[in-house]
């Protein structure tokens, strides 16, 4: 079955990967679907995002000097397995290569998500009883879920060489446009990017000038990016162009807008 015509499964299933309850053979065949398809990528973005927000609920634990050692011990033999590959075939560009990286990005936020939600929502065994959250733990609950952004547009915009740069977000809700840098690409200080909606007919149209921060937010509606395919980023003089004029520098990152379905 294509889970791409079924947008109701789809988001059931993107939000179980997204919260780690997604696991074995089914988390396999969804990743192996998220690399081919970008509306599979775009809803495990969407609920990455979600879980991510709910980890400001809780306060700071000092993790066990044993999780530490556990991630280190994973990061290292991740590590080895990927110089094998690449001793094995130099030549040969790793399939879904930013897709898998992009993963790990948005995973170490997740990771903290899941560790929220199941102590917000479930609560600590404690002595064979269940502590159960507060009136204020499920306001305040209540009151983010309200308050988290409802993504509706999301795009990947990446080199010519396919790899991630920039990952972009559009909130209705709020009007908002939110870009996070995920590639290490950093103009110079007499350089900016703007972002530009590149529209089925007429011109390009700048959407905003991008600053130096990680993340950034623009203020945009939805009519900015409704029915727009595609959006660029541009290397213009310092403080962009005019949108009239188009981009004047060079194209550096492109990728398609996905409208999540509904």
């Amino acid at each position: 079955m294509n889970i791409t015509q079924h947008p109701e499964l789809l988001d059931r299933l993107a939000a179980s990967y997204a919260l780690g309850t997604l696991r074995g053979g089914a988390r396999r065949r969804f990743e192996t679907l998220a690399r081919e398809h970008a509306t599979v990528r775009a809803a495990a973005l969407v609920w990455q995002t979600r879980w991510s927000g709910l980890t400001e609920l809780q306060p700071a634990v000092q993790p066990a000097p044993a999780v530490w050692t556990r991630i280190d011990n994973l990061v290292q033999a991740d590590q080895s397995a990927q110089a094998m590959r690449a001793a094995r075939a130099p030549n040969d560009a790793a399939p879904g290569g930013w897709w898998r990286n992009l993963l790990v990005w948005r995973g170490a936020a997740a990771a903290g998500a899941i560790a929220t939600v199941a102590a917000v929502l479930v609560g600590v065994q404690v002595n064979g009883g269940l502590r159960t959250t507060s009136g204020a733990q499920i306001a305040a609950l209540q009151q983010q879920l309200q308050a988290a952004p409802q993504i509706q547009y999301v795009a990947v915009l990446a080199d010519d060489k396919a790899a991630a740069s920039m990952l972009v977000t559009f909130d209705p809700k709020n009007n908002q446009l939110v870009l996070q840098r995920v590639g290490g690409f950093q103009e110079g200080a007499d350089k900016s990017l703007q972002l530009w909606a590149l529209p089925p007919a007429g011109g390009p149209r700048s959407l905003g000038v991008l600053g130096q921060d990680k993340l950034l937010k623009l203020v945009a509606g939805e009519a900015d990016v409704k029915e727009v395919p595609t959006l660029a980023i541009s290397l213009e003089p310092r403080g962009g162009v005019p949108s009239a004029t188009g981009p004047t520098g060079p194209v550096l990152f492109k990728g398609s807008l996905i409208r999540k379905e509904t």
